[in-house]
């Protein structure tokens, strides 16, 4: 994979792009304190967290006997929204963004997050402008983005030969198998280095490790 075999970039945000492991650490640990639940610390976050989501908040020990699972699910959303704000980009985020403008590439965000937050998200940190289109899903509950990303490519007319789905988890693997792109991912958002290995897809230890990888 060159970066001259690439025409079109599919980024990933929440882990990818934007930093908010952190927040959803303590947006998690709220409602499991609430159910006296076990608490989450970073490296148990890192081997824990999956998609779909429902299945990551199974593993942490909530009861959809007890509760559906929309619940803390939409409970979540409400303490993630009250800090992401404040949440930053990666550090070499706007770099890569930039790299990839100026060499005439195309790019898109494609994201489990809910899509009039997710442009929200990508406005208030003023990097609208990168992107041809961004897309998001059309609720909180996160259970994948595989169909969002085939109708972009349908309507975007996306050549998949020539294009990379970058992002930070297995899901994001899963995803770019299911659309027939290349995959790229970064170790720095939501899962651990050695589980996203296993994808056998390269792996990154930060994004600016990405210009390295495509070449010049």
């Amino acid at each position: 994979m060159r970066l001259s075999e690439i025409d079109t970039i599919l980024w990933d945000w929440n882990g990818t792009l934007l930093n908010d492991m952190n927040l959803c650490i303590r947006s998690m640990n709220k409602l499991l304190k609430k159910r006296q639940l076990t608490l989450l610390c970073p490296d148990r976050y890192l081997q824990v967290f999956t998609f779909p989501v429902k299945e990551y908040y199974g593993q942490l020990g909530f009861d959809f006997n007890k509760e559906a699972f929309e619940i803390p699910a939409e409970e979540f959303i409400v303490h993630y929204n009250e800090g992401i704000s404040r949440v930053p980009l990666f550090d070499d985020a706007v770099k890569i963004l930039s790299w990839f403008k100026n060499k005439g590439k195309r790019q898109f965000i494609v994201s489990a997050m809910e899509h009039d937050a997710l442009i929200r998200s990508v406005k208030e940190r003023n990097i609208l402008h990168y992107f041809h289109k961004v897309t998001g899903i059309s609720d909180n509950l996160a259970f994948g983005k595989t169909a969002i990303a085939k109708q972009l490519i349908v309507e975007q007319k996306i050549d998949v030969t020539r294009s990379v789905f970058i992002g930070d988890t297995i899901h994001d693997a899963e995803v770019a198998q299911d659309i027939n792109v290349n995959n790229l991912l970064v170790s720095i958002g939501h899962q651990h280095g050695e589980r996203l290995k296993k994808t056998g897809n390269p792996v990154m230890n930060s994004l600016s490790e990405i210009i390295n990888f495509l070449g010049q």
